[in-house]
């Protein structure tokens, strides 16, 4: 397994791609825990924290696709860097701000996440250029899941330790300053600087003019939702059995599912649509997310959460294939920045509704909230799946001219399979 992904890793560029994208990612990771410390420190309540993380995230929300499509339009140096940039400001003047006065603190945490660059897309947009063969494209897709375990897994340990060493200000400096380096890192690569998407047929709904497109975020918005819930569900877990240690054990497991699935799923080539295989595998999800809601002692509970984390980097893996697949020429990286959208805000209001559930039903219906997510996200894929049977081709205008490109050997490979192209 691992000697598939060291092979990715020998490829000229890749690791710096990916490396520098994880970082450049740092400050989006780290912003809700380092927003909430920062309000402590000065004195603001939890509800005002809550209110500011909750704007970042709404904001990041409507950031992504919209930088996606600049991305896709003016290529990534021109966006990504200048986005950093202006986003890494919004955090410098929320810590000379301060929380007074509060219209000005507001702006700046919105400002940081309309701005939060859609590195995460323009990483999946650049893999087949810099990995040319189909088969490790999608083998980079796994791994990118299982980075991003790693990452939302370090960051917020980052930012609590630089918080010990010095402040929350200075630790929100640091990460947004280091985010920076990283979009930088990125754009002045090679395969970063000679990307371009492909033609686009000019339409103003842009990626969601595609129905398969559209059917997979409706699914994906329902595995955010259970994730999110999963994140109030074990805190309330953790106060029935009182210990606040059992939180972090809870967390730590699903992570460690996750990492682990997705190290075994990237490792061996997988056949068939991935289309088909991405119902199968949400039903795993949602099967692995049912037996929370028995809320056994901690031991098993330790292990129930693991196992529900298993087939969720999976499920991004294949997600990701689905969207390259579906997404209309020439906006793959808006198509993945919906995806990263759509995540974000089920969690949010799974986030939001697990907490109400708690307090009329109790821990097991939180979880409950959690299980019905990953059934609804599987009944999503089972109604569309005649959508998301056969990539839809978007017919280009009769005057544009398809430049040459590794991606067209793997166009033919698997229909659909297309991000873009070098100049």
């Amino acid at each position: 397994m691992a000697a598939g992904y060291a092979e990715l890793l020998r490829t000229r560029y890749a690791a710096r791609l990916l490396a520098g994208t994880l970082v450049g990612r740092l400050p989006n990771a780290t912003a809700p825990i380092a927003i909430v410390l920062l309000t402590r420190a000065e004195g603001g309540s939890y509800s005002l924290a809550g209110g500011l993380a909750a704007v970042y995230g709404l904001a990041n929300a409507v950031g992504q696709p919209l930088l996606g499509r600049a991305v896709d339009l003016y290529g990534q140096p021109r966006v990504q860097l200048p986005a950093a940039v202006l986003s890494a400001l919004g955090m410098v003047l929320l810590t000379l701000a301060g929380i007074d006065p509060l219209p000005l603190t507001y702006a700046a945490v919105a400002l940081a996440g309309v701005f939060t660059p859609p590195l995460e897309g323009g990483l999946r947009a650049l893999w087949p250029n810099v990995l040319g063969r189909e088969d490790r494209v999608h083998r980079a897709y796994a791994m990118d899941a299982v980075a991003q375990e790693i990452m939302f897994t370090v960051g917020p340990l980052l930012v609590t330790l630089l918080v010990a060493l010095w402040s929350p200000a200075a630790a929100l400096l640091v990460i947004n300053a280091v985010g920076v380096l990283g979009a930088l890192s990125v754009v002045l690569s090679e395969p970063s600087r000679t990307w371009r998407s492909g033609p686009r047929e000019a339409h103003w709904l842009g990626a969601l003019r595609s129905p398969g497109l559209l059917a997979l975020l409706g699914s994906f918005f329902f595995v955010g939702l259970a994730l999110g819930s999963i994140t109030v569900a074990g805190v309330a877990y953790a106060d029935d059995h009182g210990r606040e240690a059992v939180y972090g054990w809870l967390m730590a497991a699903l992570g460690l599912g996750a990492l682990a699935g997705g190290v075994v799923y990237g490792a061996r080539q997988w056949a068939g649509a991935p289309e088909r295989r991405l119902r199968f595998i949400v039903a795993l999800l949602a099967a692995g997310y049912l037996p929370l809601m028995l809320t056994p002692g901690v031991p098993a509970m330790v292990v129930l959460a693991a196992v529900s984390g298993v087939f969720l980097a999976p499920a991004l893996a294949c997600a990701f294939i689905v969207v390259d697949r579906h997404a209309p020429r020439g906006t793959v990286t808006e198509a993945f920045s919906w995806l990263v959208t759509t995540f974000g805000v089920g969690a949010a209001v799974g986030t939001g509704a697990a907490g109400p559930a708690v307090e009329y039903g109790g821990t097991a219906a939180s979880f409950a909230v959690a299980a019905g997510g990953g059934v609804a996200a599987l009944l999503v894929l089972l109604a569309t799946r005649r959508v998301l049977t056969i990539p839809v081709a978007t017919p280009l205008p009769t005057d544009s001219v398809v430049m040459p490109s590794e991606n067209d050997r793997i166009g033919a490979a698997e229909p659909g399979f297309r991000t873009g192209h070098q100049a």
